[in-house]
């Protein structure tokens, strides 16, 4: 009696012991295996095998056996690829054959101590195994795994319990029954846990990249820039990771590390969501719901047909008084008009927009604003003051306070962001993602941050953020530049302390422009390599 509480003691502390290790292991291979090593543990089983439910089948994830030297499925790194064992026959009634499907179906234990005498169960394909393995399947323990909705997730099945005292095949006492019970209900509850944590985290990683393809949906001309922002990121983030020297040779990442900042990635510009469209879609220096070179490309009609009025007067009048109309009146309409086709010309081209004005563009739109037209009998300057003020635009097509709303977005994501209780491993997420307009210097923004108080996570976003406008090729103003032109743009940056210079080097010398582009990027963007 002594013996066999001593045993049972020991017992119950190995239980202990295999819950508080479950608890704590998070590669679900590694758990499945946990599971079974323990029921044989704490049973002294020669074989132990864990099935998973996969809709109408039981799948075989982990199998062991001691005196065949099986190993298959968790740390052994060799599939359990088994045969399935189905859950219902061909003419859909249950499968009640196998010993784990019964048990599965009537949601019980079952405890067999002689496979070979039991007159319940198809054990052929076991007594195959046998024949062909020299083995002898004798005792038999098969435990339903219940989550906490009473749903069968997986199923335990143990083999040939052994006597300590001669080594000999022996039935799965009710202490062994019980105990293991009591382990698969534990091993339920973490598999349960695991794969809620699972879901959620699909959840959240769903609705982080709903939100992100929203924001691009928003606009076609900015279409795909949350999404490959964060590709970008990585692979910069990637080659920091592997440099092993200089600034970045203690930079290292976890596999956590880098969902975090993936998830940053996609989170960027969260805040655009709040930016109205018309500032987004603004294609054009003159766009509004229209754009408005329309009305300009109408004026000079009129302008065009003014002139064409006045020389038509002028010689009918010298026609009048029986003289031949003068050449120079002629001269001076198709001179006229010349000047208004190139003028329109002109204002086409600036109104598209581009990186910069040349001071003689802009003082040729303050001679052309000085010209009038006639409406309604009143003389009116041919161009309105607000539509100078958006073609005098040096760079792109935004005015300095749409511009302001642009540059909003990123308050705003910061502060959609701080306001998320984000769990542990993404607690760096708003950092990294509102940081991807500051500049090493301290002069960008929002909060004019300089180098020593950014991660280096948020150093590469913005390194990401800048190539991929560049080079992105569906921007409504330019063409996406060649690599040649973003990296010669990216050393300036570096130079003026605008963007991390390390991490610069390391998107150089890694090539990570290069890998970019042949995912991303045109042919004609691909000259360097």
């Amino acid at each position: 009696m002594a013996m066999k509480n001593q045993n049972i003691n020991y017992q119950l502390e190995k239980l202990t012991e295999i819950g508080v290790a479950l608890s704590s292991e998070i590669n679900v291979s590694l758990l499945l295996e946990k599971i079974v090593l323990g029921a044989k543990q704490i049973t002294n089983a020669d074989g132990g095998t864990l099935y998973r439910i996969y809709g109408d089948v039981i799948k075989m994830e982990i199998v062991h056996s001691d005196s065949l030297g099986i190993r298959l499925g968790g740390s052994s790194g060799q599939p359990a690829n088994m045969p399935t064992i189905p859950l219902y026959l061909a003419d859909g009634t249950p499968n009640l054959k196998n010993v784990v499907s019964y048990s599965f179906h009537n949601n019980k234990t079952v405890n067999i101590d002689d496979a070979y005498n039991d007159q319940v169960f198809d054990f052929s394909g076991t007594k195959h195994f046998d024949a062909q393995n020299h083995y002898h399947s004798k005792s038999f323990l098969a435990v339903p795994m219940r989550s906490h909705e009473g749903d069968i997730i997986g199923m335990l099945q143990l083999i040939n319990a052994i006597d300590k005292a001669d080594g000999q095949v022996i039935a799965f006492d009710a202490i062994a029954q019980n105990l293991t019970e009591a382990l698969a209900s534990q091993a339920a509850i973490v598999l349960t846990k695991q794969r809620l944590i699972a879901d959620l985290g699909g959840l959240f990683e769903s609705l982080v990249q709903l939100i992100a393809t929203a924001i691009d949906d928003k606009s076609p001309h900015t279409g795909g820039h949350c999404r490959r922002v964060p590709e970008l990121t990585m692979m910069l983030a990637e080659a920091a990771h592997e440099t092993q020297h200089g600034y970045l040779k203690d930079f290292v990442m976890t596999d956590a590390d880098r969902y975090e900042l993936k998830i940053a990635g996609w989170l960027h510009d969260c805040g655009k969501i709040t930016t109205p469209e018309y500032v987004i879609e603004k294609a054009t220096k003159l766009q509004t719901i229209f754009d408005r070179i329309e009305l300009i490309e109408t004026r000079v009609e009129v302008l065009k047909r003014d002139y064409e009025i006045v020389m038509l007067k002028q010689q009918m009048a010298a026609l009048a008084k029986g003289e031949l109309p003068d050449t120079a009146i002629v001269d001076t309409f198709q001179t006229a008009m010349a000047q208004l086709d190139d003028d329109l010309v002109f204002l086409r081209r600036v109104n598209i927009g581009g990186e910069f004005m040349m001071p003689e563009d802009l003082q040729r739109i303050g001679t052309i604003a000085g010209q009038s037209w006639q409406f309604m009998g009143k003389s009116t300057s041919l161009l309105t003051d607000e539509e100078m003020y958006n073609l005098n635009i040096s760079r792109g097509t935004l005015t300095n306070e749409e511009r302001e709303i642009i540059n909003h977005h990123i308050t705003s994501t910061i502060n959609m962001l701080e306001k998320i209780t984000f769990p542990k491993h993404l607690k760096n997420v708003p950092e990294y993602a509102g940081g991807h307009h500051e500049k090493m210097d301290g002069t960008g923004y929002p909060k004019g941050l300089n180098r020593e108080q950014m991660s280096i996570q948020a150093r590469s976003m913005a390194i990401a953020d800048i190539f991929e406008a560049l080079t992105a090729k569906d921007r409504p103003y330019k063409l996406g530049k060649k690599l040649s032109e973003a990296l010669a743009i990216l050393q300036r940056m570096k130079d003026t302390q605008h963007i991390d210079p390390d991490l610069f080097d390391a998107f150089m010398n890694a090539k990570v422009y290069k890998r970019y582009a042949d995912q991303f990027l045109d042919d004609y963007q691909k000259d360097v390599d």
